[in-house]
């Protein structure tokens, strides 16, 4: 299957992104991938977090994984895998992390994924964030290759 065209979303602050990753986060399951790309301080961890605590059987507090890389959390809906990749040095550390596996088996958010190199998921969603028009404002693109990932598009999309 040939890569859907960018399609694109104004979020209109934290509030809105937030909401959009609860609408979604029930539709995930293990072996879902969302590969996370934009500049610091776009809006990627502020979405992951919104996502795993809607998927959490009690509130819990998710930190963002910058200094561990990996976090991991036990949900009803299956593991999650939250990744942040911006430290790694090298595309061969990746799989000392046991990523690649968790691919497979969990739902995986992974922040700064273009560390991955050829690892990415060819069957991943894409989400980009970017900067609006005002401070708190983020441009949200999305891609997706699998047609597994058609229903989240269309969820996004409203």
């Amino acid at each position: 299957m040939d890569e859907t065209p960018f399609d694109i979303r104004h979020l209109h602050g934290p509030d809105e992104t937030g909401a959009l990753a609860r609408h979604i986060a029930p539709l995930l399951g293990p072996g879902d991938v969302i590969l996370l790309e934009g500049e610091i301080g776009a809006g990627k961890s502020h979405f992951a977090r919104c996502l795993i605590q809607t998927l959490l059987d009690h509130p819990e507090d998710v930190p963002s994984p910058t200094f561990t890389l990996v976090q991991t959390y036990d949900t009803p809906a299956g593991e999650i895998w939250h990744a942040d990749l911006y430290r790694l040095g090298d595309v061969s550390e990746v799989d000392e992390l046991g990523l690649l596996e968790a691919f497979d088996t969990a739902i995986c958010l992974v922040e700064w994924p273009d560390r991955l190199g050829p690892d990415a998921p060819k069957d991943a969603l894409w989400l980009r964030f970017a900067p609006g028009q005002t401070e708190q404002e983020r441009r949200l693109s999305w891609q997706y290759m699998s047609p597994k990932w058609a229903k989240i598009a269309e969820a996004i999309r409203q």
